[in-house]
């Protein structure tokens, strides 16, 4: 007996249902419970192969919890200078390796340090140099004033 054939118990019970042809019926993800039990059971599916009854049902509950999740959990964009700095160490780059996007090393360090806002061709050619969407960039973030 395959398992999408045999109700799975969920800690609110409204994920499931019996259909006519003997399988599980998977149904929206309402309140916090519905998620945490449609993640226990993607858990317990990993190891579907796919394009099996289980493989089907797990492709199904991950689309669920991503709506559900993006619904319910937003994520917010992140800082530009944060994403700048994130992107540089997973590129192995240095500050002086932003010196033909941004200008020469002072302009880099008051751009890191938040003294000195992106311009639109920094964006641009920070946008290039580190695969990153100019949208990211142009979200505006909070300068330090200097003493």
């Amino acid at each position: 007996m395959c398992a999408s054939s045999v109700p799975t118990a969920t800690t609110t019970g409204s994920m499931q249902k019996q259909s006519k042809r003997g399988g599980v019926l998977v149904r929206p993800l309402r309140t916090a419970g519905d998620h945490r039990a449609a993640l226990a059971e993607i858990a317990a599916l990993m190891a579907a192969a796919p394009d099996t009854p289980e493989g089907d049902r797990l492709d199904v509950l991950v689309s669920l919890v991503e709506a559900w999740e993006a619904k319910h959990i937003p994520i917010d964009a992140p800082d530009p200078i944060a994403a700048v700095v994130f992107m540089m160490e997973q590129k192995g780059l240095t500050r002086r390796d932003l010196e033909p996007a941004i200008g020469s090393r002072a302009r880099v360090a008051e751009i890191l340090n938040r003294r000195r806002a992106l311009t639109l061709p920094m964006i641009r050619a920070l946008s290039r140099l580190l695969d990153l969407p100019a949208d990211v960039l142009v979200t505006g973030y909070e300068l330090r004033r200097v003493a």
